[in-house]
């Protein structure tokens, strides 16, 4: 599911518990896998099977726009199962921290490792909120963030965590859309988290993609009840007829913010890195 593009958020604990749901219902059926491949055609990365926008393009283009080096460290915020973050972490020799509101994500994402051939100690992943990472100050050479800021509850105190967890000179990508012709206020926000716009770049063929994807959905909608059941079939239904007529006119970017080089951003503490599944303070999203 695509949190940018769904219904207005709801309560984080209510937000957990649907993508939980969600989660627990894909891993027992390759049938939205399959629907998302169908969707995106050659442009699928099957290994990644990420339930957004990521496809081949994007990945491609998030690995030039992070400029990172072996063995820094790139944090994916909102990872669901971690097939992005693992897979970067991998191409770039990274080492990886991912955090998601679903406990039930995490769980796969951790039991995806070894599939990337990774490590505990170079990939953890913990339930956390964009607005409350528990990460420390500077910690991060790279940030990525794929379809999951749309469903913060307050957006600005997300990007300004995920601005504090950046360290000087680090690079956050992150997917945004906006309406055609709109003016959005990507500088402003990106300024007063301490942050600056270093690239916008088009993606003008992600609105046609979830098009696709929704209508495969409606086609399909007997199987999505099927195989997932009907709580989480009629919740991928009512996505899919409630974002379909806003897509005409969407526009869809990836947008690449830089913390100046010379920031007064505290301790730099990009070089170190939490215990693998260590939570601080064991909160968990409310």
């Amino acid at each position: 599911m695509n949190p940018t593009t769904a219904a207005p958020p709801v309560p984080a604990g209510q937000r957990s518990v649907q993508y939980d749901a969600f989660h627990a219902a894909r891993a027992r059926t390759d049938l939205v896998a399959r629907l998302y491949a169908a969707a995106m055609g050659e442009d699928y990365p099957v290994e990644v099977a990420a339930s957004s926008s990521c496809d081949w393009p994007l990945l491609g283009l998030m690995t030039a726009r992070l400029k990172m080096r072996p063995g820094q460290l790139l944090v994916d915020a909102g990872c669901g199962t971690g097939g992005i973050g693992l897979w970067l972490a991998r191409a770039l020799a990274l080492r990886l921290e991912g955090f998601d509101l679903s406990p039930v994500a995490i769980a796969h994402a951790a039991d995806r490792r070894s599939r990337f051939g990774l490590p505990a100690e170079r990939a953890a992943f913990r339930v956390a909120e964009l607005e409350n990472t528990g990460l420390p100050d500077a910690s991060a050479h790279g940030i990525v963030c794929v379809d999951a800021f749309g469903g913060a509850a307050d957006r600005s105190a997300a990007l300004r965590e995920l601005g504090r967890v950046l360290a000087p000179g680090g690079r956050l990508v992150m997917t945004r859309a906006a309406r055609q012709g709109a003016a959005p206020a990507w500088t402003e926000q990106a300024r007063a988290a301490g942050l600056t716009v270093e690239h916008v770049d088009e993606r003008p063929a992600e609105p046609a993609l979830w098009e696709r994807l929704y209508q495969l959905w409606i086609a399909h909608a007997d199987e999505l009840r099927s195989e997932l059941g009907e709580a989480q079939a009629q919740n991928m239904l009512r996505e899919a007829h409630q974002v379909l007529p806003k897509l005409p006119g969407r526009r869809a970017v990836l947008l690449t913010l830089r913390r100046p080089a010379t920031s007064p951003a505290g301790p730099c503490a990009a070089d170190t890195m939490t215990r693998p599944g260590h939570q601080p303070d064991e909160r968990t999203p409310k």
